[in-house]
């Protein structure tokens, strides 16, 4: 696996980086806080995402930013991946926005978080935590794995070399057996069950209890029919008795309903004819009724102007009081019409009148607040012709400050710049010298409590023969040399921070006179502008008086003119009630009309009540005649049915048909009981069929059951199996790996620490430790000096590494080998035996070694050189690469930044 190119927008110090990444040693240096570190950190968190992280996702946005972006692109087994992951900010909450991973073929597409994490643990074989065990040596990591336990080693070991898996899988074979088991004993406790139900009923002897059954259910089968034959003939009798019985009952019905309609046909022919006497003494009173209506109407044909109550001649009056009213309609709608009007235009001139009048007012009282906007826009023109002479005397003094300064008005933002400049190198320098002059003066604390103890600062061996008790003088002429040339920067610094804080007086000083020019510009303005206003005030209030005058006069007329028409509008009203009293001289001529025809019309309605009432006495009289005929019939067919009536015969009908009924209950009584005692028959005969069913099915059950009991327990043997070949394969496999890991890790230190204090490492089962010297004495890795230590660190982590590529050759590549800050415990002697390690993992052919450091050697020894730097004032980090990344030209780089 390579990385190809990282892209970060708002990533931790990183606004907007793009960076691309070759094969080879690539060496990433800059100062402490550039951000370096960072670029690792983007490339693992595109990888796991938060999984990578050691904080939260808040952790990674630049801070102000919203949003933040990260794109890594790489190669793995020959294929181009390119992973994007997105975030932005919500409120206090920092969420993953897009996560994808993509081919370059697109054959392989991933969308969110989990799924992207997934496939890149599948497509690696490690998950985060591998990743930085195999190939990620974090800053202030380094010991990680001597400092761990065996346990913890063993479980790191394992799981980067998929040891783990074959764990997991013995484990789940473990289960696997422990479920058969559980399973083999549940159906071993059925199958017993079974044979003890199956024996159980075997001992019924059930064929020949249903034989016996089946033969008594014959026999009352017989009964039953015998039974059922005699019932139908007592049926039979009981039916015809009671057939004569029900003729009987029909014909004495049928006489008393005939004696009953006689009876009420004899007194409805009463009632009618009782009617049609009322009837006619009706007639008499509406012929009485008629008279008076005639006399009443003679009397009202006097009180209107006609001849005769005659139809036409009422309509012909009618359509002449419509026609008057008509015409009053008329003259009183257009008459109240005028008055309305009339009204209506007093109103609006007297509102015309008000209007003008308040227009007036308004205008006149406009005018007086133009006469006062007026004065006060003339004291604050004089306020600003004041303040414009203060103005012109402070720019003076302003001016004069710059007559000993080192620079010109209008280069002060220039000096300060460059003083500040100044001062960030030798602040940058001051960090630089006091972090070489605490590890000097460690490795001479360190070397004079070495020597106390009788032992050599460099090796740890007797100082006696040493060929490096010399060193420590040199150490300690470092040390004084760093204190001399860190007073003088400190010096430096105190001038430089005097010289910073001349040249920020001076910016405000140049601020200033740059607001008072732009303040005395506007100042200008403002002045013209308050003498132009003073003016148009003044002279607008004059013309707003005459208008207000104009405005009165014309109130004046228009309140003349609405009295007069208001005048008018009364003449109008008095014409409207003379109209009004006319019309009601026109409805009252009408209702006498009215009073007539209604007249006319009662003595119409009378005569026809005499005609109906007649009719209808003529109507009661011929139903009364088709009554008597029909009472004349039904008197001749009461006489016939009580001739037809034989006493004799019912009575012997009700005998029969009482001996019948008693029959049928006593036999349907024996048939209720044969059919019970048949059903109980037909009950049992079901439950032995039954059971002979589930004694076969009970048979069935037990051959299947005892089939899967084989089966269980031939599964069981497979997992007890199963489970000690994945025990025992995962014994053998470390062990083979450890030979292996020990070799590799010896031939490592060997070649980087080729010295004559140390003959072999060794490497137990378990992953244990253990350093020999020469003498054979075994040391723990503990008791190692602290660049010993870093250093046996990274070549346990390089063959671990070794071990893995030679572990899947055939298959994808392993992971670049990253190293952030790898010598922070190293001095210069380790550091060049580090120098020779990553040269050595180049030879085994790791195609991508990525360092974070600052050390000459090691920048030196790279074939791509990145240079990390942050902008003070930003705060952000930006990343270029150097055209050429030789030694030579990576020195002259770093003389020139001390």
């Amino acid at each position: 696996m390579m990385f190809d190119r990282i892209r970060l927008r708002n990533f931790k110090p990183y606004a907007d980086t793009d960076l691309r990444l070759s094969d080879g040693v690539t060496v990433i240096h800059g100062l402490n806080g550039s951000g370096k570190s960072s670029l690792l950190e983007a490339c693992f968190f595109a990888l796991y995402g938060s999984k990578a992280l050691d904080g939260t996702l808040a952790d990674v946005v630049t801070n102000g930013a919203e949003e933040c972006e990260v794109e890594l692109w790489f190669t793995h087994d020959g294929r181009s991946y390119h992973v994007h992951r997105e975030l932005k900010r919500y409120g206090d909450q920092i969420q993953t926005t897009t996560c994808t991973l993509a081919s370059d073929d697109e054959e392989v597409v991933r969308d969110g978080a989990r799924e992207v994490r997934s496939f890149v643990a599948d497509l690696l074989r490690m998950d985060a935590e591998a990743f930085v065990n195999c190939a990620y040596v974090r800053q202030g990591e380094v010991n990680k794995l001597i400092n761990a336990t065996p346990t913890e080693r063993q479980d790191m070991i394992d799981d980067l070399l998929q040891l783990g898996k074959l764990e997991e899988y013995r484990e789940r074979a473990g289960d696997a057996r422990l479920g058969v088991e559980d399973v083999l004993s549940e159906r071993r406790g059925e199958l017993s069950g079974l044979d003890e139900q199956v024996a159980q009923k075997e001992e019924k002897d059930l064929h020949a209890t249903l034989n016996s059954l089946r033969s008594e259910l014959t026999q009352l089968d017989e009964k039953v029919e015998n039974y059922e034959a005699q019932q139908r003939k007592a049926e039979t009798s009981r039916d015809n008795a009671q057939e004569i019985l029900d003729t009987y009952e029909e014909r004495r019905d049928e006489l008393e309903t005939l004696e009953s309609e006689i009876d009420d046909l004899e007194a409805t022919i009463r009632e009618d004819e009782a009617e049609r006497e009322r009837l006619g003494d009706r007639v008499a009173e509406t012929r009485d009724r008629i008279e008076e209506l005639e006399a009443t109407l003679e009397s009202r044909l006097d009180a209107v102007e006609v001849a005769d109550a005659a139809p036409e001649t009422l309509t012909e009056r009618r359509d002449e009081l419509d026609d008057r009213e008509g015409e009053i309609r008329d003259s009183l709608r257009e008459t109240r019409s005028q008055a309305d009007a009339l009204a209506t235009q007093s109103e609006n001139l007297a509102e015309k009148a008000d209007e003008a009048e308040s227009r007036a007012s308004e205008k006149r009282e406009r005018a007086g607040n133009l006469d006062d906007d007026a004065e006060e826009a003339a004291e604050t023109l004089a306020e600003r012709e004041a303040s414009l002479a203060e103005l012109k005397t402070e720019r003076a003094e302003k001016v004069a400050a710059f007559e000993d300064a080192p620079v010109d008005v209008g280069d002060a933002e220039s000096y300060r710049e460059s003083v500040s400049a100044d001062l960030d190198e030798v602040q940058a320098a001051i960090n630089e010298t006091t972090a070489d002059l605490r590890t000097a003066e460690s490795r001479v604390e360190e070397a004079e409590r070495l020597l106390d103890e009788g032992k050599c600062p460099e090796c740890g061996q007797p100082v006696d023969d040493s060929p490096h008790v010399d060193t420590l003088d040199e150490d300690r002429e470092r040390v004084a040399e760093l204190e001399a040339e860190l007073s003088d920067l400190r010096e430096r610094e105190s001038s430089l921070s005097d010289d910073l804080d001349r040249a920020s007086d001076l910016v405000s000083i140049e601020n200033r006179l740059s607001q008072i020019d732009d303040t005395r510009e506007l100042v200008e303005d403002g002045i013209e502008e308050k003498e132009n206003e003073v003016a148009e005030k003044r002279d607008r209030a004059a013309e707003l008086r005459e208008e207000a005058t104009t405005l009165e006069t014309e109130a004046e007329e228009k309140r003349e003119a609405a009295e007069t028409q208001a005048e008018r509008a009364e003449d109008a009203r008095e014409d409207v009630a003379d109209l009004e009293a006319d019309l009601d001289d026109v409805d009252a001529a009408r209702e006498r009309l009215d009073a007539v025809e209604s007249t006319r019309e009662a003595i119409t309605d009378a005569e026809d009540d005499v005609d109906r009432l007649a009719e209808k006495r003529a109507v009661i009289a011929d139903r009364n005649d088709e009554r008597r005929e029909f009472l004349a019939t039904k008197r001749s067919r009461r006489d016939d049915l009580r001739e037809q009536v034989d006493d004799e015969e019912v009575e012997a009908a009700r005998e029969s048909l009482s001996k019948a009924e008693d029959y049928i209950e006593r036999v349907t009584d024996a048939l209720a009981d044969l059919r019970d005692r048949r059903d109980d028959l037909t009950s049992r005969i079901g439950g032995v069929e039954n059971e002979l069913d589930e004694l076969e099915a009970l048979r069935d059950r037990r051959d299947e059951l005892a089939a899967r009991v084989d089966e269980l327990a031939a599964l069981h043997e497979e997992t007890e199996e199963l489970e000690a070949m994945y025990g025992d394969l995962r014994a053998e496999l470390r062990r083979a790996n450890v030979e292996s890991l020990e070799r590799m890790l010896n031939e490592t230190f060997e070649l980087v620490y080729g010295n004559d204090a140390y003959s072999h490492i060794e490497l137990d089962g378990e992953y244990e430790l253990t350093v020999y010297q020469k003498d054979g004495e075994p040391l723990d890795p503990e008791q190692l000096s602290g660049g010993e230590r870093a250093l046996f660190n990274l070549s346990l982590r390089c063959a671990i590494y070794r071990l893995l590529a030679e572990g899947i050759e055939g298959a994808a590549p392993t992971p670049p080998l990253i190293l952030d800050e790898p010598t922070v415990f190293l001095d210069s002697g380790h550091v060049s035996r580090l120098a020779d390690l990553v040269d050595e993992m180049r030879g085994f052919g790791v195609r991508q070694i990525l360092i974070v450091s600052h050390d000459d050697e090691l920048v030196g020894a790279a074939d791509e050189l990145v240079r990390v730097e942050k902008n003070p004032t930003s705060n952000r980090s930006t990343v270029e690469r150097a055209a050429d990344p030789s030694l030579e030209a990576v020195e002259a780089e770093l003389n020139a930044d001390d």
